[in-house]
C-alpha cells in the first residue's frame, strides 16, 4: 500500500490553471507568462519526526503507519483519501476525517473486535502530512506554501499569506484541487464571503489558491480574469 504523492508543483501549476480555465469556459483559450514565483514564506518540512502529531486531526493525503499487533497482513502504510476515508482490509471504508491517530486506532479496534479478532490492539502513526500544506499565490502580500492544522477556510488561507495586496481583486479567488484523482477548480468572491453573503469554503491540503489582481494577471495573463465566479468545482 505505497503512497504516491499528488501535489501541484511549480512546474505543473501553470498548465493546470490554463487547462482549468479553458475547460470551464468551454473553449476560451488564453496564454500566460512563465510561472516563476519563489515560494519562501511559511514553507514547512514534510517529515514529522520532530513533531508530536498525536493531537493532529487527520486530513486528506496524510500517510499513516497502521499496525495491528500480531497481524502482519493488516499492518502497513495507508493514505487518507480526499473524502477523509481510508480503505482497510476486512473492514472496508473507514471515516478518518478529523479524527486523531488514537481515535482512528480505536475505531479500527472496535471494527475488528469480535468479528475478526478477540482483543485487537492497533496503533496509528502519522508518517507524512503532505496534505497539510496549501499554496497561496497571486495578488497576496506573501505568496507561499503554508502549513495548516485542522479546519481551515478560504478566508483564513488568504490571511495566512498576509491578505490581499494593494493590486488585488478580492472579488475573484480561485481554488484548484484534486478530487478522487481528478483535478478541479472553482472561483469565489472574497468580499461576499467577508460580508456573510457567501459561504466561506473549506480549503484542504494540497489546494492551490490564486488571488486575482495585477500581480496575478502579470503572471498568468488572462487566466484568472477569465474564470467565472461560480463557487462550484468543475473537473478538467
Amino acid at each position: 500500500m505505497k503512497y504516491v504523492p499528488s501535489l501541484f508543483d511549480r512546474a505543473t501549476l501553470l498548465p493546470l490553471l490554463s487547462l482549468a480555465v479553458i475547460l470551464i469556459l468551454q473553449g476560451c483559450a488564453s496564454s500566460a507568462a512563465d510561472y516563476d514565483s519563489e515560494f519562501t514564506a511559511g514553507t514547512a518540512p514534510t517529515r514529522l519526526e520532530s513533531l508530536d502529531t498525536s493531537y493532529f486531526e487527520l486530513a486528506p493525503a496524510d500517510r499513516l503507519d497502521i499496525t495491528v499487533f500480531g497481524v502482519r497482513d493488516l499492518s502497513g502504510e495507508y493514505q487518507v483519501n480526499f473524502d477523509g476515508t481510508i480503505k482497510f482490509p476486512l473492514i472496508g471504508t473507514i471515516d478518518a476525517s478529523e479524527k486523531t491517530s488514537s481515535e482512528l486506532a480505536s475505531t479500527i479496534e472496535d471494527a475488528l473486535r469480535g468479528r475478526y479478532l478477540t482483543d485487537p490492539q492497533v496503533s496509528v502513526t502519522m508518517i507524512e502530512s503532505l496534505g497539510r500544506r496549501i499554496t497561496v499565490d497571486g495578488s497576496v502580500e506573501r505568496p507561499g506554501i503554508y502549513p495548516i492544522i485542522g479546519r481551515t477556510t478560504l478566508l483564513q488561507a488568504v490571511a495566512l499569506a498576509g491578505g490581499p495586496s494593494d493590486g488585488a481583486n478580492p472579488k475573484k479567488v480561485l481554488i484548484f484541487r484534486e478530487i478522487d484523482g481528478r483535478r478541479a477548480g472553482a472561483a469565489f468572491n472574497l468580499n461576499e464571503i467577508r460580508s456573510g453573503e457567501a459561504e466561506d469554503p473549506r480549503v484542504y491540503g494540497s489546494d492551490v489558491i490564486v488571488m486575482d489582481g495585477s500581480e496575478a494577471r502579470a503572471r498568468y495573463g488572462d487566466l484568472v480574469r477569465a474564470a467565472p465566479i461560480l463557487g462550484l468545482f468543475r473537473f478538467f
